[in-house]
């Protein structure tokens, strides 16, 4: 039986060190590579590789990885594959065109499932971008791409390696920035104008301290029932659809 195929394993895998190694030189996608902490050897040459084409490489417990493979012999390395391809900022500005840009930061979101959501909900709502951490978050997975419905293909994600610096150049540009987190304005009261990016955070922690300094504006949702928060792609939605309300009644929005 082929190990990548034994029953309970995700399909979205390579395991074994031959075989990763085989995927980075064929050129193929990666959206990242696991590694069992404390192993040297052929897995620092993997490590390398991977660095060096710009995939994110984390190490990782066994557990993780005998887990992810159904315990398989996947020999300290697993390379998870790319659902769909990242894009450049400038890919976001080209698709808002003359429109106002309507960018999606989502801080952290590590289960792929939730940002596929996030996609589908940020597409749907008329967003031009959304741009995600290069760490500490789920990436363009098979399992992420499917969640989004087909969402993936018709909106840029962007990787980058810094949210602050991102948001900086973003402000340099002319982007207001309103966090959606707790303690801020109601989001109906807000006037979303100009050049908006939402940022959404973590689905336990919310938004970082850092980039929440780098908010312009907080706004939050009420909560009217016994749960203290929603699912992070149901309050993006909530916020956007405002956001697009507010554009459509001042003739700023095109689709």
């Amino acid at each position: 039986m082929d190990q990548n195929r034994r029953a309970g394993a995700r399909e979205d895998i390579v395991i074994g060190r031959n075989a990763v190694l085989e995927l980075l030189r064929s050129g193929k996608a990666a959206d990242s590579i696991l590694l069992q902490k404390g192993l040297g050897g052929t897995l620092l040459k993997i490590a390398a590789i991977a660095r060096e084409k710009g995939i994110v490489v984390k190490e990782v417990s066994i557990a993780k990885l005998d887990g992810m493979c159904a315990r398989a012999n996947h020999q300290g390395v697993i390379a998870v594959t790319a659902g769909a391809s990242y894009s450049e900022l400038e890919d976001i500005f080209a698709k808002a065109g003359d429109n106002p840009p309507l960018i999606v930061i989502a801080d952290g979101i590590e289960d792929p499932h939730n940002l596929g959501a996030l996609i589908r909900t940020a597409e749907a709502a008329g967003a031009h971008g959304i741009i995600i951490p290069k760490r500490r978050s789920a990436g363009l997975t098979f399992a992420a791409a499917k969640a989004s419905a087909g969402a993936v293909s018709h909106i840029p994600v962007v990787r980058a390696v810094n949210l602050a610096s991102a948001m900086d150049a973003l402000k340099a540009r002319g982007l207001w920035f309103y966090g959606a987190d707790t303690g801020g304005a109601p989001w109906c009261e807000t006037q979303f104008s100009g050049p908006v990016c939402l940022v959404v955070g973590s689905e336990g922690g919310g938004i970082s301290r850092l980039v929440k300094e780098k908010c312009d504006h907080i706004v939050s949702i009420p909560m009217y029932g016994k749960v203290s928060s929603l699912n992070v792609s149901v309050a993006a939605g909530v916020i956007l659809y405002e956001i697009a309300r507010q554009r459509a009644l001042c003739g700023g929005y095109n689709g």
